[in-house]
């Protein structure tokens, strides 16, 4: 046990540190501080209570809405494979298309809005992209469960392939679907007055993140960070992130920030080549309020980059405030359409309709912690 002159030396420099630390720091006026948040369940099993509680939709879906990448000819192909099985598998099931020169035929005209037609269900066909896109259509309010269906390319938001259309629509239809609901990050746009940028229902819902770059300015960025209003710090940088748990395997890990589990419901903050190297990456709860104000001294203005769409240039004094949206994305697993039954006595891993798509997916498409002898011996393990 140390002595009382032990502890009192031990007690002393922390106590000298927090004294000559202090110092102003400016804060912001109480309208950016956080916005209840509406907590959601990450997972839960697709049923008539729970879709209902979600979002409102119907089960089992009366509509359906597909959104699909450019039609080649295999996404031709498959959706009117899928088409043609919904007619015959699931009569009287209004199925939607965007409002595009190529819309399927057989398919109605479905325009987003506060007035637009009521979705059950969103079958989506292409990659990673074709999904967030599929979520951008619904920024006013709740997100209809999302069936996501790969067209030959890998990524972290597709579970099936579309040769798994039929299983993964029985499982839906039949209550057996499991979902994963991927928090959104709701952000809201201020001038140098702190008045809102936009129509007041002018709120953007991003799934996998928000990141405020240089573009192609030669210089830094000055960025002011608040957390709940508190100056936080001066982020000197080419730019900062700011992630959900899904986005943190996308421009938010190529810029150096940690993978988080899309169960969890945090907000993650990664800067962009800081000047500071000991600036690092942050995880927040997700009951934060962060606010990005580009300051005053910033010899550029910020570009910025929602989704990998382009939205907004803010000037110095101009702001974006980032929250936790009540209206996450639920996402509906690959565990949905596991054969029960298959299960072998002793077998490792976990069994039908327990399994972690993410557990797959970073080992698989990242290669987690894979060395050159394991990649080596997955490359060969099947020639001896």
């Amino acid at each position: 046990m140390a002595s009382h002159v032990q502890r009192a030396f031990l007690s002393f420099p922390f106590r000298r540190c927090l004294h000559t630390r202090r110092r102003h720091r400016p804060s912001l006026p109480l309208t950016s501080r956080a916005n209840p948040f509406i907590p959601q369940l990450p997972h839960s099993r697709l049923s008539r209570a729970s879709s209902q509680a979600i979002n409102g939709a119907s089960y089992p879906p009366r509509s359906i809405l597909i959104v699909n990448k450019l039609r080649t000819e295999p996404v031709i192909g498959a959706i009117d494979e899928l088409l043609d099985h919904v007619a015959k598998t699931y009569p009287g099931v209004k199925v939607f298309s965007e409002d595009r020169p190529d819309i399927p035929f057989g398919t109605q005209v479905w325009r987003p809005g506060p007035h637009a037609e009521k979705i059950d269900l969103v079958v989506t066909l292409g990659g990673d992209g074709t999904i967030l896109h599929a979520a951008s259509l619904f920024s006013l309010g709740a997100v209809p469960p999302v069936l996501s269906f790969s067209m030959g390319t890998l990524g972290f938001l597709l579970p099936f392939h579309i040769d798994d259309f039929v299983k993964g629509l029985e499982a839906v239809f039949q209550g057996k679907a499991t979902i994963l609901n991927r928090m959104r990050l709701s952000c809201m746009f201020y001038d140098k007055d702190r008045k809102k940028i936009g129509l007041g229902d002018d709120e953007w819902q991003v799934m996998n993140e928000i990141a405020l770059h240089r573009g192609s300015s030669p210089h830094l960025n000055t960025i002011d960070i608040y957390v709940d209003g508190q100056h936080l710090t001066e982020a000197v940088s080419d730019g900062v992130i700011v992630s959900t748990p899904t986005g943190s395997t996308a421009y938010s890990l190529s810029a150096g920030g940690p993978i988080v589990h899309p169960s969890l419901s945090a907000v993650v903050l990664v800067p962009i080549c800081p000047r500071s190297l000991s600036f690092r990456p942050l995880v927040f709860p997700s009951s934060s309020s962060l606010t990005l104000c580009i300051g005053d001294r910033s010899r550029a203005a910020a570009g910025v980059s929602m989704d990998g769409r382009v939205s907004h240039v803010l000037n110095p004094g101009e702001s974006v405030t980032i929250q936790a949206s009540p209206y996450p994305v639920p996402c509906i697993n690959r565990s949905s359409i596991s054969d029960y039954g298959d299960e072998q006595p002793g077998e490792e891993g976990v069994g039908p309709g327990k399994e972690d798509d993410w557990v797959r997916d970073i080992n698989n498409l990242l290669q987690y912690n894979a060395t050159f002898r394991s990649k080596a011996l997955l490359r060969y393990s099947g020639k001896h």
